[in-house]
C-alpha cells in the first residue's frame, strides 16, 4: 500500500516504508533479478550499492554468450564481484577469452560448479592449471573445441576436480589422449557423461581405463575415435552397467563381437521384476559408418534393448552409411508390418 512519509510518498511493506531503491528488501530484489536476463542483471548492479550487493551476493548463474566483443574484459571486471557464481556460460562464436580471464575466475569464483568455455581457441594450459587450483567443486566442464590444451594439463585438472560428472572434450585432440583418460578413470569415478568426439588420439587403453574407473558412465560419445576396437566396447559393456547412450560413428574397427558383448551384458545383468534398476538399458546407439557390422549381430542387440528404435520419427538406433544393415528393424517396425499385412485387401 502507498503511504505518505516525511520525505514524500513511499510503499509500505511489512511495516516499513520504501522511499528509495536502497530500502527494497534483498528478497524482493532477488525476485526481480530472477525475472530479467543476464545483461540486465549486470546493468542493475550499477544502480546503487544495494543493488550491487544483491547482484554480487545473490547471482549464482550467469551467461555472457551474448557478448560478441570484449568478453575478456567483461569477465575481468565481473569475476571479482560475482564471487557466488555456481554456473558460468562463456560460449563464444568468435574466440575472445584469454587465460587472464579464466585465472581471474579461478581466483574469485571458488563455488563454481558448471563452466562452459567451448570454442575458446585462445586459451592455453594456464587456464586448466588455474581451474584445478581455484575451482575444485566443478561438476560440469565444457572445453569442446579448445584445441590448445594438452593431456598433461587435463591430467593435472583431474587430480583436483574429482567431482566431475559431465565433461565435454569434443575436438580436444591434444588433451584427450590415453594418458588423460587414464587420469580421468583414476580420479573422476563419479563421471556420467563424456564427449570424446573427433579425438583421434583416443585408443583402447584410454577407453578401457574409463570403463574400469567410471562405472556410473551413462553417455559416451566416441564418434571419430578411429583407433578404438572391440576391446573398448567389451569393457564398457562389462563395467558400465548404467550406459544409456553410446556413439560409435565412424569407428570402423568395431565388429559383431562388440555388438554381441553389449547384448550379452544386458541378458547377464537383466534385473528382476522387483528391481527398479534402470530397466530400459541402452536407449541410444549410433553405429553409422561401422561397415564391418552384420545384420544378425545388430538385430540381436536391437532385440535385447527395446528402447533402440529404427522406426520413423524415433531412430535411436542410427545406422546411416551401413547399407548391409537395411534388414535390421526394431520390434515396433516389425509389428507394424505384420499389422499391415493382416488387413484384408478389398477385391477389385
Amino acid at each position: 500500500m502507498v503511504a505518505a512519509g516525511s520525505s514524500g510518498v513511499g510503499v509500505k511493506m511489512a511495516g516499513a516504508v520504501i522511499t528509495e531503491w536502497k530500502d527494497i528488501p534483498m528478497e524482493l530484489l532477488l525476485r526481480i533479478l530472477s525475472l530479467v536476463d543476464d545483461r540486465t542483471a549486470i546493468v542493475a548492479s550499477g544502480v546503487c550499492c544495494g543493488w550491487r550487493d544483491v547482484v554480487c551476493l545473490g547471482l549464482t548463474q550467469l551467461s555472457l554468450s551474448w557478448c560478441k566483443k570484449n568478453m575478456n574484459n567483461l569477465v575481468l571486471s565481473l569475476a571479482p564481484k560475482f564471487t557466488k557464481l555456481q554456473t558460468l556460460i562463456l560460449r563464444q562464436e568468435n574466440p575472445q577469452l584469454e587465460d587472464s580471464a579464466v585465472e581471474t575466475i579461478a581466483n574469485f569464483c571458488h563455488d563454481l560448479q558448471e563452466l562452459d568455455l567451448s570454442k575458446s581457441f585462445k586459451l592455453s594450459d594456464r587456464s586448466l592449471y588455474a581451474l584445478a587450483r581455484g575451482c575444485p567443486d566443478l561438476t560440469k566442464l565444457n572445453i569442446s573445441g579448445c584445441t590448445s590444451f594438452s593431456d598433461e594439463a587435463l591430467e593435472y585438472l583431474t587430480n583436483f576436480c574429482r567431482k566431475l560428472r559431465i565433461l565435454n572434450l569434443c575436438g580436444c585432440f591434444k588433451a584427450a589422449t590415453d594418458r588423460a583418460l587414464q587420469a580421468i578413470g583414476r580420479n573422476c569415478n563419479m563421471l556420467q557423461t563424456l564427449n570424446l568426439g573427433w579425438c583421434d588420439n583416443v585408443g583402447d587403453v584410454g577407453v578401457m581405463s574409463l570403463a574400469y574407473g567410471c562405472p556410473d558412465l551413462r553417455c559416451l560419445d566416441l564418434c571419430g575415435c578411429v583407433r578404438i576396437t572391440d576391446d573398448s566396447v567389451i569393457a564398457l559393456a562389462s563395467k558400465c552397467l548404467h550406459l544409456r547412450s553410446l556413439d560409435l560413428y565412424y569407428c570402423r574397427n568395431i565388429t559383431d563381437h562388440a555388438m554381441y558383448s553389449l547384448a550379452h551384458s544386458r541378458v547377464k545383468n537383466k534385473p528382476s521384476l522387483w528391481d527398479r534398476y534402470d530397466e530400459e538399458g541402452l536407449k541410444s546407439l549410433n553405429i553409422s559408418q561401422c561397415t564391418a557390422l552384420t545384420p544378425p549381430a545388430v538385430q540381436a542387440l536391437c532385440d535385447t534393448f527395446p528402447a533402440l528404435h529404427t522406426c520413423s520419427g524415433r531412430h535411436t538406433l542410427v545406422m546411416s552409411g551401413c547399407l548391409n544393415l537395411t534388414s535390421v528393424h526394431c520390434a515396433c517396425t516389425i509389428q507394424a508390418h505384420r499389422t499391415l499385412n493382416s488387413i484384408p485387401h478389398t477385391a477389385h
